[in-house]
């Protein structure tokens, strides 16, 4: 199949670009977005050697991606299929060292370049190839559909945003999406589109998701906390990102009159930027304590920063309820179904347009409600944590909603059947 004009000139960028690859990624390690010692992984030169037998190679771009494709891995394993897991961040991968089963591991995507995709591909020769939600990489796509390896993408999403921009670069889209054997999407709506821009064979097995298993916590450090923090009303604020924070804040600052001993605990989506949320506590009056510093909470912080890795399955367990960053900017959200889980009510801005259709279940059910106007934020802290009954209500509903959406796994291996040989022939 001849390439449209939009991928030759994708290409042609690529190649002219591939002698500055070292210096971008150089760039990127001085900011922490690079681990220094795979550093090479991001060129197409893998740490780990090829397992022998049948492998299944599964890419997730991020933390939530990475979170949605675990449920997947010990099943794959359990067909004797040997499992690798690629992501981009650094966050990710040190998710993927905590939470992978013995056994699979964890390599980084190679940047989308020539050379580096078909040496990673060349490396590797996976049996299967499961792409996470939206991660389209041209190269990628491209060195693997030649090397002939089935590939499909699962939790398909695809936003009327992005939508709209593949849109315009219909071939492009198009051509790409034809080298996917199947596109399992997260909901209709996600599957209506993936049809509109081409895809052939789109199905709806639901969202991985709801799937995953409550995240878990360290039982001692979650007793510890606890007894700490004692009976002082709590406010969280997980995967906050710049310009939420100002107004988490100043939501605290707003509450406290009416609930004096308010602790407010931020998760901060990149942990790395835990300094500069202290240095916002300051500026704002607030003591803090950073736990990445091992400080602990005292009977005067105001405002306790949770920026460690892997740590929100502990954080979520310290109170009834959450606020939800990415929201308040036009980010698209962060995932709901986790705190749900736990039982935890949601709030979140008007911006989540990455889970439209998760938000709109959890909010017709009354387990999260949308905070249009960050101004309304300290009065929605203060009702919840003075209103018991309808706390106590709104976390049912969460809890009732994340188990009623449950079992795509099951019908996502179905629909992977036929692309499993190996694991097909195992089955009595």
């Amino acid at each position: 199949m001849s390439l449209p004009p939009g991928l030759l000139l994708y290409r042609f960028a690529s190649y002219a670009l591939t002698p500055f690859a070292p210096i971008l990624l150089r760039k990127r390690l001085q900011r922490g977005k690079e681990d220094a010692a795979r550093l090479n992984e991001r060129l197409g030169h893998p740490t780990y050697p090829r397992p022998e037998g049948p492998l299944v190679w599964l890419h997730g771009a991020s933390v939530g991606e990475t979170v949605s494709l675990l449920p997947l891995v010990a099943e794959f394993q359990a067909r004797g299929l040997a499992v690798m897991l690629t992501t981009g961040t650094v966050t990710s991968a040190a998710l993927a060292a905590q939470r992978l089963p013995a056994g699979a591991f964890h390599q980084f995507i190679p940047v989308d370049l020539p050379g580096a995709t078909e040496r990673f591909i060349a490396h590797f020769r996976p049996d299967l190839g499961l792409i996470a939600e939206s991660e389209v990489w041209p190269n990628l796509i491209l060195a693997a559909a030649r090397a002939e390896v089935p590939l499909a993408i699962v939790n398909g999403r695809m936003s009327e945003r992005s939508r709209q921009s593949w849109s315009r670069l219909r071939g492009t889209i198009r051509t790409l999406l034809a080298r996917f054997t199947l596109v399992l999407a997260q909901s209709e709506a996600d599957a209506t589109r993936y049809r509109a821009l081409g895809a052939a064979d789109v199905r709806c097995p639901g969202n991985l998701k709801f799937d995953v298993a409550p995240l878990g916590a360290d039982p001692a450090e979650h007793r510890l906390l606890a007894e700490t923090i004692g009976a002082r009303p709590v406010f969280i604020a997980a995967s906050t990102h710049p310009g939420e924070e100002e107004i988490v804040v100043g939501a605290h600052l707003a509450a406290r009159h009416t609930r004096p001993g308010l602790l407010t605990i931020i998760a901060p989506r990149h942990p790395e930027r835990g300094a500069s949320l202290r240095a916002l506590a300051t500026t704002s009056g607030l003591a803090a304590a950073q736990r990445s510093l091992g400080e602990a909470i005292t009977a005067t912080t105001d405002l306790y920063i949770a920026d460690t890795i892997g740590e929100l399955g502990l954080i979520y367990r310290l109170g009834g309820f959450a606020f939800l960053g990415g929201s308040f900017i036009s980010h698209g959200g962060q995932n709901p179904i986790e705190p749900a889980k736990l039982g935890l009510g949601v709030l979140h801005g008007p911006h989540v347009f990455n889970f439209t259709d998760v938000y709109a279940a959890f909010d017709e059910a009354g387990g999260a409600l949308c905070v249009s106007d960050p101004d309304d934020l300290a009065g929605l802290i203060i009702g919840l944590i003075t209103d018991t009954a309808r706390l106590s209500a709104m976390q049912d509903h969460a809890r009732d909603t994340a188990e009623r959406f449950g079992g795509a796994k099951q019908r996502i291996f179905a629909a992977l059947a036929p692309l499993l040989p190996v694991a097909r022939d195992k089955q009595p």
